[in-house]
């Protein structure tokens, strides 16, 4: 079985090189750019194409509640509940308590096409109770690489860099990347979260087909999750004045036959960022779960009290199985685990 860290990174460390690259383009795009300039309500000049294609570079953003469930969804009061003095009224659970509102969960109209995503009966079950298990699963949680195509709707920006033989993805979330190329190359030499994926132009839409996905990939904090047997088909179609492209609409249409019925298809639109400056600041959240990972290792934990007005919080580990065992028995579901 692939070691999902030793994936994890040289995704990593090949998405350095593109955010490095970014860099300069940012530089290079806010040239001219001034807040009087927005306050006026022009944008700064930019090539509406590139090789007679529509120019797609900048940094771009999805504004909906996707990342929370791509179904749609009342408000919650926290990501994992239970039940209070009567089963409709739900509490946050323990975890969650102290956070109060900043906890809780928005409500969304959904993005799958058709309203419910189309489980097998055995996998509808697994999705219910990895929601009830959210904390202890979700990759996020645990800073893995969202894969696609959650690594689109995640809260973070992401930098489009555009040429003519692909198109590349720096992702702000755990600094990271994606190519599409946009000619037949060879595939990667192993699966990965984010795929390999190859490109081509549908009139002035850019069509990108992935496949190569490491299993366990979620597709939100819901628990909906994915197979290695996915296939993710994306349509990228501008919307608005090419001359200054604000939005563009965002489609991908989800198949994986060990976990769904028949394909389904998302679709969102994603914003540009305008504003003065627009960058990409380092997230690598690698460094942030640490303690989450790796604090029982230490000789004495350094997180296991925290002391407030009104409540108190103690930490207390679970003895927790290897690494491989916990990908075992959390990420990979029952009908295709290994025997």
């Amino acid at each position: 079985m692939t070691n999902r860290f030793s994936v994890s990174m040289i995704a990593v460390g090949a998405a350095t090189v593109l955010v490095i690259a970014s860099l300069f383009v940012i530089r290079t795009e806010g040239q001219g750019q001034t807040q009087g300039d927005l306050s006026r309500g022009r944008l700064p000049q930019r090539p509406a194409r590139i090789d007679g294609h529509p120019n797609l570079s900048g940094i771009w953003q999805a504004a909906n509640e996707a990342n929370w469930d791509l179904e749609a969804h009342g408000p919650l009061p926290a990501p994992i509940t239970q039940v209070g003095v009567h089963p409709l009224a739900l509490l946050p659970a323990a975890p969650f308590l102290a956070q109060g509102a900043t906890a809780s969960v928005p409500g969304s109209i959904g993005v799958v096409e058709g309203g419910m995503i189309p489980y097998q009966d055995w996998a509808r079950a697994q999705q219910k109770d990895n929601k009830e298990h959210w904390l202890d699963r979700d990759p996020e949680v645990k800073c893995f690489l969202a894969g696609i195509p959650r690594s689109m709707y995640l809260n973070h920006p992401i930098e489009i860099l555009q040429g003519g033989k692909r198109v590349e993805m720096v992702f702000q979330y755990s600094s990271s990347g994606r190519t599409i190329n946009m000619e037949q190359v060879d595939p990667l030499p192993d699966d990965t979260y984010n795929g390999f994926a190859l490109g081509r132009w549908d009139g002035d839409t850019l069509v990108s087909t992935v496949t190569g996905f490491q299993p366990g990939n979620w597709l939100d904090r819901s628990g909906n999750f994915t197979s290695d047997a996915l296939k993710v088909t994306e349509r990228f179609t501008p919307l608005g004045d090419m001359n200054a492209m604000l939005a563009m609409w965002y489609e991908a249409t989800i198949e994986d036959p060990k976990v769904f019925t028949r394909p389904f298809k998302i679709s969102m639109p994603l914003y540009r960022r305008v504003e003065p400056h627009a960058q990409l600041i380092e997230f690598r959240c690698q460094e942030f779960v640490e303690e989450l990972i790796y604090g029982h290792l230490r000789r004495q934990q350094l997180v296991k009290h925290w002391d407030g007005k009104t409540l108190a919080i103690d930490i207390a580990r679970k003895v927790s199985p290897s690494e491989e065992d916990l990908y075992e028995k959390h990420y990979l579901p029952p009908a295709w685990r290994q025997k």
